[in-house]
């Protein structure tokens, strides 16, 4: 990579950058449409994660990091707004620029921009940042340090990317870069794991730091960014408290102990019948529900298809049949919230359905051949008839068993003399999750297939996941409104080898990164939905994942003292609005 001075760019520098068209905010605005620029600041929020964690490095592949680091510690150039599908305001930088095909992009530093030590944040930070991620750090910042030709100063405060192939997403995502400090880290090894506290620029410090128990962040009251009208009524809560738990079940106890002040219930049943104990019906815990606008992504039991079971979508069809929705979700939830019909669902880039038609359509065909069955004429999954034996749909499931070569043997599922069998992961203190399991081995077993039960650490889990070394296990997408470059390393064929990547599923499709590209370069909002549209019909129909169910709201269980504004961004409870624009009132 090139690190020089530049030339004199030609462009209007801009207070922000959309996707598409303008920006919705104007340059003078106040705040956030989701902030209350007007709250209080003080107190603190508490909340419980299952796991634990070994590193403060949130930008490696190596270690675990929480969460919360990754989200208040540290800042990008710019930040974005929650109530636009892919828009970024100016954060650290003051202002950016592109060129007229988005091949360049430059962005101009804040002078009063500083680490939380004091020392200011300078062109050479962002620079060794930049070099530094794309090639010690985590594998989601390669690909797209991959497509920068050069990173060079423009003056004593501007940097310019200038980029290699055509990618209009690329300028908001160098945007959105975490900034490190470059002297921090002079002699040490970025990618090694590590509990040094890192110093970064964002509103929160790291105060206490114990792995497996609690990370505690506390307010920085000589944050540099806290008179921008972008942070007007966010970090508003002196202390953001995890602490951490072997499993849910200790984790909501601790909630109703009042350990934790603040808990995102994903159990629509209990929600609604096991809220009964003396801190809720006084008032002292509020249940709110937030609705939003952002697609279902993806959550279920993933087929790794290096595995040589798994290799044939007829195999994964029938273990979707064999999978008994209708009476599991029952079981579980009371079959309060609807099933995940595609990646997408619940929102604008869902596939739709029947059949592929127009611009989708177009798209899809050049690849007719290696789709599967229902891309382009419509799918749909098994709907069971409620009941525990399932009957019609292990008949089915059966059927494509036989087709794909597997012929039961004594109650025993064989092939070429060997029985059907796999190992299924999970993660310690997933109760819930363990009780599907257990649902679902039942009915395989029914069809001669033994699947291994294997329940590891959050160690462990992460390790093998990274390495692919499972059959099927738990797995998590979420998706946003602004699917971009995150899309090849969640399916690109880079993932079936390379390891952590998110394709877990392993799956190599042409079609997939077609689409992903045609979403990349699409210069209309209508052409980007209908790339969308087409890469969810493209993962749906691969029957990579046996799905879950979603909620089209999140329900959130906190104290009475925690309040949030009345207006809520498209994207409800998502990344920077809880516990970013809430506050403590007494």
């Amino acid at each position: 990579m090139a690190i020089a001075f530049a030339g004199a760019a030609f462009a209007e520098p801009q207070h922000g950058i959309a996707m598409y068209g303008d920006p919705a905010l104007p340059p003078d605005f106040v705040s956030l449409p989701y902030a209350n620029p007007d709250a209080p600041t003080g107190g603190r929020i508490v909340f419980g994660e299952t796991g634990g964690f070994d590193s403060l490095n949130p930008h490696i592949l190596k270690g675990r990091a929480p969460w919360g680091v990754r989200a208040h510690v540290f800042e990008s150039l710019m930040g974005r707004n929650y109530d636009e599908p892919f828009t970024l305001y100016g954060l650290l930088a003051e202002s950016v620029e592109t060129g007229p095909d988005r091949d360049w992009v430059e962005f101009s530093l804040r002078p009063e921009a500083k680490f939380s030590d004091g020392s200011p944040v300078t062109v050479e930070d962002v620079i060794w940042t930049f070099e530094t991620l794309g090639t010690q750090g985590h594998p989601r910042f390669h690909s797209s340090w991959q497509k920068v030709d050069s990173i060079a100063a423009t003056g004593p405060r501007s940097v310019r990317i200038t980029f290699n192939q055509p990618d209009r997403e690329l300028a908001l995502i160098m945007g959105l870069r975490p900034i490190f400090q470059k002297a921090q880290w002079e002699g040490l090894d970025f990618a090694e794991s590590s509990m040094i506290a890192p110093i970064a620029t964002g509103p929160y410090v790291v105060a206490e730091a114990e792995p497996g128990r609690k990370l505690v962040l506390k307010r920085n009251p000589d944050y540099w960014g806290k008179d921008l009208p972008f942070n007007a009524g966010r970090h508003n809560l002196d202390e953001i408290r995890y602490d951490f738990f072997a499993d849910g079940g200790v984790m909501f106890e601790a909630f109703k102990a009042g350990v934790i002040n603040s808990y995102r219930e994903g159990d629509a049943a209990r929600w609604e019948d096991g809220y009964d104990w003396p801190a809720v019906t006084s008032g002292a815990i509020v249940k709110s529900e937030i609705p939003h606008q952002r697609p279902t992504g993806i959550s279920g039991l993933v087929f790794n298809t290096r595995s040589e079971v798994f290799a044939d979508w007829r195999v994964r069809e029938a273990l979707l049949h064999a999978f008994n929705y209708e009476f599991i979700a029952q079981t579980q939830t009371g079959g309060r919230d609807p099933r995940i019909p595609s990646y997408f669902g619940n929102s604008v880039l869902a596939m739709q359905d029947g059949p592929a038609e127009g611009r989708v359509r177009e798209l899809l065909e050049p690849f007719a051949t290696d789709l599967l069955p229902g891309a382009l004429d419509g799918y749909a999954l098994p709907v069971g008839d409620g009941s525990a034996r399932n009957r019609k749909n292990i008949r089915a499931a059966a059927a494509l068993l036989e087709e794909a070569g597997w012929e039961p043997v004594d109650g025993v599922l064989m092939k070429d003399g060997e029985p059907f069998t796999f190992e299924i992961v999970m993660r310690q203190g997933e109760a819930d999750f363990q009780a599907i399991v257990n649902i679902y081995v039942q009915a395989l077993e029914r069809l001669g297939i033994t699947p291994v039960v294997t329940t590891i650490d959050s160690a462990q889990f992460r390790e093998r996941t990274n390495a692919y070394d499972f059959d099927m296990a738990f797995y998590t997408r979420g998706l946003s409104l602004s699917p971009g470059n995150e899309q090849m390393l969640y399916w690109g064929s880079r993932g079936v080898t390379e390891p952590g990547s998110r394709n877990w599923m392993g799956m190599n499709s042409p079609a997939a990164e077609a689409m992903i590209e045609t979403m990349l370069n699409a210069t209309s909002r209508e052409d980007f939905i209908a790339a969308t549209r087409a890469l969810d019909r493209v993962l749906t129909t691969g029957r990579y994942v046996i799905p879950l169910w979603y909620s089209d709201r999140s329900r959130i269980a906190h104290a009475a003292e925690l309040r949030f504004p009345e207006e809520l961004p498209i994207y409800g409870d998502w990344i920077g609005w809880q516990p970013d624009v809430w506050w403590w009132q007494e």
